[in-house]
């Protein structure tokens, strides 16, 4: 009798540890999502919980007051919305355990679209159409006094982060992304029309014009059809300061130097670079990721230093996705730029073909093939933190790679599967707030925008570098810390200034530029020392 009991009691028992761990709460719609303190707010999703118990909601920041509670069951929430609150993201708080974020909008902070005869010289929109779009859709803007050119104009979207309650105290909240020079950003832009793409990190919320004569009144406009989430946090603020020293042996006159002087990025994740100091002003302020400073007739013998400091804000980022809800696009306009074969990616190497094929196989979703190109690399890469030589081909045939080769390995097998991907480059804080060079990838993804992705964190080769993360294999996959600055998202292809230019070339470094320098005229011989970032102060929030 005994021996037979076993089989059952086993069988009893192994549904009570199959079903002990806690899934994360969910989110997956508000209704309304605009709407107006006071009223019903409906959170629909899943892992809630059957009873609210100590489980409880926050929308920016501030919780309801336990009497706001209408219902909560484990797929559905209704609650009033805090008389005393505010517009925000709303987060599920259940088992200790947060959900991810979704955006409710207060319609009272929601201006109309002008009307009427007003007259002035600062930019207004009468319309935006469509009224909502994903990421990456080209939108028109019309109204008036936009000017004739862009120029230094912008058109911004509202854009939120995770913050602690300390930095929600301490610090401006940020509440839009501008749309950006790159990513195919402004289509076309006159004084009556303005055709954007909806940027990458973008919520539903206010759009406005932004010109040297001022702002425009805002125009909500709704960003729909995100197949997942994207939350960003943790923030911190990093000065750095940099430079390059020039000393001159033989010249004559006419010559001329040209020093293209890398700059920070600014992205979804990467809000803000603003310039502390420099030591000159530039010939061009920004172009193609660089500041360029020309020097001219430079004499044997005289010393040159250009000097940059910057402020660099970060966050971290977390993507979710549902593979299942993407949109197989073809033809769009990141496809057909971000797949093609460049100088550090041999996209139609047969080599990276063949391998691209025998781990992609036959799934045709753009995320799970990523992810499979990810597991190949952190598995079966031969990833290690040590510098090699040496690019992509270098790393198939020796079967090992650096974070540079890593990175570029990526996006070259992405590329061959047709999933737009880029490499990134730019300088990663170590424990000790020391600075290394750094590599890692994004590749983009219809309706949702860029996913980043870092193999060589995500393979453990730099467990020395970064605090140690067990779940770094999943997390470095979709999601990246906030302790890195980038300075080249993609290959920055810079161009001669004069065809008889000598073009010196600084490869591996923190920016993925093709050109560093270029004498021309009598400029016989000189030198160039480049520093390393210098990290000069962290802030963190």
């Amino acid at each position: 009798m005994k021996a037979a009991l076993y089989p059952l009691l086993i069988l009893a028992v192994f549904p009570a540890f199959s079903g002990c761990e806690k899934k994360d709460p969910r989110i997956l719609s508000l209704d309304p999502r605009i709407g107006t303190m006071g009223e019903i707010l409906t959170i629909h999703g899943e892992n809630f919980g059957d009873e609210r118990d100590e489980s409880f909601v926050s929308i920016g920041g501030v919780p309801p007051t336990a009497s706001s509670y209408i219902e909560w069951n484990d797929r559905r929430i209704a609650l009033r919305v805090p008389e005393f609150g505010e517009a925000g993201l709303v987060y599920v708080h259940a088992g200790n355990k947060k959900s991810n974020a979704a955006l409710f909008s207060n319609r009272a902070n929601i201006p109309l679209p002008a009307r009427g005869g007003e007259t002035g010289t600062t930019p207004r929109i009468s319309s935006i159409e469509p009224a909502s779009g994903a990421v990456g859709a080209l939108v028109t803007i019309t109204g008036r006094n936009f000017g004739s050119s862009r120029e230094g104009s912008t058109v911004t979207f509202s854009w939120d982060a995770e913050l602690t309650p300390a930095a929600q105290a301490d610090t401006e909240r940020p509440v839009w992304v501008a749309v950006p020079d790159s990513d195919f950003g402004y289509e076309s832009w006159n004084d009556r029309e303005i055709k954007v793409r909806v940027p990458d990190g973008a919520v539903s919320g206010l759009v406005e014009v932004r010109t040297l004569r001022g702002n425009s009144q805002g125009a909500y406009f709704d960003v729909n059809g995100r197949p997942g989430t994207k939350v960003f946090k943790d923030k911190r603020s990093y000065a750095i300061s940099y430079s390059v020293d020039i000393r001159v042996r033989d010249a004559a006159s006419p010559n001329s130097l040209y020093i293209w002087m890398p700059v920070p990025s600014v992205s979804a994740s990467q809000r803000d670079a603003r310039l502390l100091s420099r030591s000159a002003d530039p010939f061009i302020e920004r172009y193609q990721g660089s500041a360029l400073y020309r020097l001219n007739n430079l004499r044997g013998g005289e010393n040159q230093r250009i000097t940059l400091s910057y402020l660099v804000d970060v966050y971290g980022v977390e993507t979710e996705l549902r593979p299942q809800l993407i949109r197989q696009s073809q033809g769009s306009v990141f496809q057909a730029a971000y797949t093609i074969p460049t100088l550090l990616l041999p996209v139609n190497d047969q080599r990276v073909r063949d391998l691209c094929a025998a781990i992609t196989g036959r799934e045709q979703n753009a995320y799970l093939k990523a992810e499979r190109i990810y597991q190949w690399l952190i598995t079966e890469g031969g990833i290690q933190g040590a510098p090699l030589t040496g690019g992509v081909i270098e790393a198939l045939e020796s079967k090992k790679a650096d974070p540079y080769a890593a990175a570029l390995l990526f996006c070259s097998l992405a590329r061959a599967s047709g999933i737009p991907a880029i490499p990134v480059s730019g300088v990663l804080v170590d424990r000790s707030r020391g600075l290394r060079r750094h590599y890692w990838a994004e590749f983009w993804v219809e309706g949702f925008g860029w996913i980043p992705c870092d193999p060589a964190l995500g393979s453990g080769a730099l467990a020395e570098v970064l605090a140690p993360r067990p779940d770094r294999a999943a997390y470095y996959f979709g999601s990246l810390d906030s302790q890195r600055i980038s300075f080249s998202r993609g290959e920055a292809l810079l161009s001669q200034m004069d065809s008889r230019g000598r073009v010196a070339v600084r490869e591996r470094d923190y920016a993925l530029q093709t050109v560093w320098e270029e004498a021309a005229g009598g400029l016989e011989s000189y030198s160039s020392l480049w520093s390393d970032i210098i990290l000069t102060g962290v802030y963190a929030y």
